[in-house]
């Protein structure tokens, strides 16, 4: 089968297209023939400084949509040829992958595999940062930052659905910001100007919830902005600096928290609660509650140009790798409405 690794740490051209034996799955793990990849930053940052990656030479990518190939001793209600969208930890830039069977979801009436290689990281990952641990409430304010990427576009809707009272953005540029607002947002602030517009679209009180991607710096100032009693959500650190801490004395004054989370993490530690998580996730995109943009499709042989793409900083929506030829009706509806607009040829 066909392959994407690196055997050394550096830009997008260590990314090789490699011939490899096809993996068979063991007890409790499910074999999928992948029909798409999605690509994430987290597969950037395991290129770029071997953010989890355990040896070389590494296969990237997370999550994969695709049928499933083969099942392994112990798997219940999943059976080969069935469409499925998966969690994979790594391994995503194959033709074949192996997944543990409690992060492989049957895929939800109306939704296709196309769409799906979308959904395993991002609609989750939203719903747990505004529910399950935010636990946002009606009328109440969110500040999401990387509003225009996947999970930001994600969370803008989910955070409207919810009936909270003001959802604001922060992104990287002017072009971003116009895209944002097409998703649940309010009013999109740019860079670091969001503190200064948080204090003036709020008169000075503060949001209520934070999520950020970002750390460093960006999160000291996101808590900052919080109001009373207000809740900030760590789920990465694509800013890549050194991790640091706060305690008591910075969130005693106003009864202020950080939580943090991270799909992958939840994934290995408690599988149990992964599933029905998802569930309710999907359901919000077959009720049309939520819509992912997919801004951008490759094949897999161009990997390393989706890396570069995301790695400038300037996509928004979501990057998939196209690693199957799919039949026609596989290719009809995407979550766009528009595949027709969205492939990169290469």
């Amino acid at each position: 089968m066909r392959a994407v690794e690196f055997r050394e740490y550096g830009g997008p051209e260590v990314l090789k297209v490699v011939r490899a034996d096809i993996p068979e799955p063991g007890p409790g793990q499910v074999s999928v023939d992948v029909a798409y990849a999605g690509v994430n930053f987290a597969d950037l940052k395991a290129r770029s400084e071997g953010y989890r990656v355990e040896n070389l030479p590494h296969v990237p990518g997370l999550e994969v949509s695709g049928r499933v190939r083969a099942v392994g001793h112990g798997v219940e209600g999943l059976r080969p040829g069935q469409e499925v969208a998966a969690l994979t930890g790594g391994g995503a830039y194959a033709e074949v992958v192996v997944a543990e069977a409690a992060t492989v979801f049957p895929l939800p009436k109306g939704v296709d595999l196309r769409a799906a290689a979308a959904l395993p990281t991002v609609l989750p990952t939203a719903h747990a940062l505004l529910h399950e641990v935010g636990r946002l409430r009606a009328g109440e304010s969110v500040l999401v930052h990387g509003a225009a990427g996947g999970v930001g576009t994600v969370a803008g809707q989910l955070a409207r659905a919810a009936g909270a009272g003001a959802v604001y953005g922060v992104v990287s540029s002017a072009a971003k910001a116009a895209y944002a607002r097409e998703y649940g947002y309010d009013e999109v602030f740019v860079g670091d100007s969001f503190v200064d517009g948080v204090r003036r679209a709020t008169g000075g009180r503060g949001v209520d919830l934070v999520l950020d991607p970002v750390g460093g710096d960006t999160l000291r100032r996101g808590l900052g902005v919080l109001a009373v009693f207000g809740r900030l959500v760590s789920f990465g650190n694509a800013s890549g600096t050194e991790p640091w801490q706060v305690g008591s004395a910075e969130l005693m004054g106003q009864g202020g928290s950080v939580a943090g989370f991270s799909i992958l993490s939840l994934a290995r530690t408690a599988p149990e609660v992964l599933r029905p998580l998802v569930e309710r996730a999907f359901r919000t995109v077959v009720d049309g509650v939520v819509d992912v943009p997919i801004s951008a499709e490759f094949p897999l042989s161009a990997a390393d140009e989706a890396h570069t793409l995301m790695g400038g900083r300037t996509s928004t929506g979501k990057l998939l790798l196209r690693v199957a030829e799919q039949k026609p009706q596989d290719r009809k509806i995407a979550i766009d409405g528009h595949p027709e607009h969205n492939e990169i040829q290469g």
